[in-house]
């Protein structure tokens, strides 16, 4: 199963700095709950394991603030994303299909606006601050949101 790690990657792989498809800390934090989120609503289990925490600034996976922290609301540098670790794939077909519908969907935005969209979604609204956002109550908004 890949991780929060790999899902992070492989949108900074698809980010191009000084423009909007660039990725910030706050941005990338969004980009990963989504992934998450809609994975979930159609697929019916997590696209990977770490837990999703309700923090302020909207859904954070706490090792991904940590990692990136440093950067405040800077850039982060687009770097080269590989599919393989030791000869085995990180992400399937229908992963990697989904990523690249969330980098559609929300890849132009800027972090601040991704945080507003979370502050108006049941996962993070319902959830008491700094507690981690259930995995389920993530999967069941999701699939009230498939049209």
């Amino acid at each position: 199963m890949p991780t929060a790690k790999d899902v992070a990657n492989y949108f900074i792989s698809l980010s191009v700095p000084s423009t909007p498809l660039a990725i910030t800390p706050l941005k990338l934090q969004k980009l990963v709950y989504y992934a998450q989120g809609w994975y979930m609503a159609f697929k019916g289990e997590p696209l990977f394991h770490e837990d999703i925490k309700a923090w302020d600034h909207g859904p954070v996976v706490p090792e991904l603030y940590f990692d990136y922290r440093h950067l405040g609301y800077l850039t982060i540098h687009h770097k080269p994303f590989e599919n393989k670790v030791n000869g085995k794939r990180i992400f399937t077909k229908p992963q990697l299909d989904i990523l690249d519908a969330v980098w559609e969907a929300y890849g132009e935005y800027d972090g601040k606006y991704l945080e507003e969209l979370t502050h108006q979604e049941d996962p993070w609204l319902y959830t008491d601050k700094n507690d981690t956002i259930i995995k389920n109550k993530i999967r069941k908004y999701f699939q009230t949101q498939i049209n």
